[in-house]
């Protein structure tokens, strides 16, 4: 059986001597394991932040141009093994081939705007501030960042925090999940291909143990989180309370306002993609979906229920799966506990996705489609994240009902409505509490050069993900003030004297490149 274990320096998959403890990570398929994880210590990680100190100073002189350079190779060979990635990330994540590909691009594309970062880092300038006083500023890398990212998305979040904090000049030591923890690895190994010195993009494999060591380790200088709140929040307050920077992304229950006048075949499309796509295991997923009126809301279910009853369930290498199974066993049994929960708060189950099996893989983690209606903002089921092939349906009278739903959750990472009217889709974004805002969008997640981040506990810290936000979350502003003495303009000193022959000889441009 494999082992997977660290990259660190320029070692790829170096077990922990001597731990003793290991994780399993399992085929969701098939309900095997697969391979198993040696949980790192606080030794572990000092090794990785010894060979970071030794290679980020390098890095943070390099030109930002040839930073850039690696970044373009990495997203070039990436994109070369592209079918390899995502078999290994199917198999461990249990998401479908096409799911997978979806992972890693949308990863790529903050890589994409990583290869820019020669622009994004240009600093201010204003000449005159004062008498003969000149003012600008300048990026500069914090040192050493971190990563702690969670297993449903193994290859997006990961591109997402250390591709722009590489091209800032920073070192980066990722911790993966340890349910599926093969793609960082990879991905490590091919940053180290495109030219990245031994040391800038290391990963430790671990548990709470080494998250609580890159929480408390006083050479990293910042810490990027995506998972549960209350591991969020926790990392949020351990991290900033031992003077790191921190940005820490949190649950989610997720709106899909549904107006009168909204194309109810459009939204049944795109339900069953955002609800179920990827078994719901995604922060960003629609659960939630709130028609106005009990017309729409009878004729939205109408339509619901053969398009949820036509989805497939299958392997992650079945091309025509709509999803696949959940990651392992233990969050079935979780998904199927809150679905229980809903049955009993009262809620009317349509659509039962429990006891689903697949003939011939009958011990893999899979879990039908479920669809509940009636559910009240009182329920737990209602209130907590499901974070699994469940959608259930809150009706509301009235437009007003509908926009306090999503605003006074406890969540606030995304939102959707689905209408024709501009005005309405307007004063929706304008005044709904919560971070992103999809129009007849399911899934908002923003494009690279914008940034990701909730509101309340879907989001501690002050600075979202990728985009500008992310090239000022990795770097620090210096501003400097400067003026220079009066006097006469000295011209170089001729040959005679040792200096250059001629004025221009004194003003040669040197090779950038």
């Amino acid at each position: 059986m494999r082992t997977i274990g660290h990259v660190i320096g320029g070692a790829a998959g170096t077990a922990t001597p001597g731990s003793g403890r290991i994780a399993e990570v399992f085929d969701p398929n098939s309900g095997q394991v697969q391979a198993r994880v040696p949980l790192g210590t606080a030794a572990d990680l000092d090794r990785a932040v010894a060979v970071a100190q030794a290679a980020q100073p390098g890095w943070a002189a390099t030109n930002p141009q040839r930073r850039a350079r690696v970044m373009f190779r990495f997203k070039e060979l990436v994109e070369a093994n592209m079918d390899e990635l995502a078999r290994l990330l199917s198999s461990e994540h249990g998401k479908v081939i096409a799911d997978s590909k979806g992972d890693i691009q949308r990863g790529l594309e903050v890589i994409e705007f990583a290869c820019g970062i020669p622009h994004v880092l240009k600093g201010e300038y204003t000449q005159g501030a004062g008498p003969g006083i000149d003012v600008y500023s300048m990026r500069q890398p914090l040192g050493i960042g971190a990563g702690i990212t969670p297993f449903n998305f193994p290859a997006m979040i990961p591109m997402w925090m250390f591709g722009v904090a590489i091209a800032c000049g920073n070192a980066f030591i990722l911790k993966p999940s340890e349910r599926d923890p093969s793609v960082p690895v990879r991905l490590a190994e091919l940053m180290r291909e495109a030219g990245a010195p031994e040391g800038i993009l290391q990963v430790v494999q671990g548990d709470k143990e080494m998250v609580d060591a890159i929480l408390d380790h006083p050479a990293i200088g910042a810490v990027s989180f995506v998972g549960s709140s209350d591991i969020a929040h926790y990392v949020y307050r351990r991290g900033v309370e031992a003077g790191k920077r921190v940005q820490a992304m949190g649950g989610a229950k997720n709106h899909g306002i549904v107006m009168p006048d909204a194309d109810l075949d459009q939204v049944v499309a795109d339900l069953a993609g955002a609800a179920f796509g990827s078994a719901g295991e995604r922060c960003m997923a629609l659960p939630v979906v709130v028609p106005v009126g009990d017309t729409t809301a009878d004729a939205l279910r109408a339509r619901l229920i053969p398009a949820i009853e036509a989805l497939r369930v299958g392997v992650s290498t079945d091309a025509e799966a709509h999803y696949g199974p959940v990651v392992n066993a233990a969050h079935k049994a979780k998904v199927e506990q809150w679905i229980q929960t809903g049955v009993d708060e009262g809620a009317e189950l349509v659509v039962d996705g429990r006891g689903f099996t697949l003939q011939g893989h009958e011990q893999g983690f899979f879990i039908g489609p479920s669809l509940f209606d009636r559910v009240t903002p009182a329920m737990q089921s209602y209130k907590e994240e499901i974070f699994g092939p469940v959608l259930q349906i809150v009706r509301a009278p009235d437009f007003e009902t509908a926009l306090r739903l999503p605003s006074e959750h406890q969540y606030g990472n995304g939102v959707a409505i689905f209408t024709r009217n501009g005005h309405a889709a307007r004063e929706f974004a304008a005044r709904v509490h919560v971070g992103m805002v999809g129009i007849n969008v399911p899934i908002p997640v923003p494009v690279a050069y914008h940034s990701f981040g909730g509101w309340k506990r879907s989001a501690f810290g002050d600075i979202n993900q990728h985009g500008m936000e992310g090239v000022r979350f990795w770097t620090r502003t210096k501003t400097v003030t400067q003026r220079w003495p009066d006097g006469a303009v000295d011209l170089p000193r001729g040959a005679e004297d040792g200096g250059p022959a001629r004025v221009q000889d004194a003003f040669v441009i040197p090779t950038m490149g």
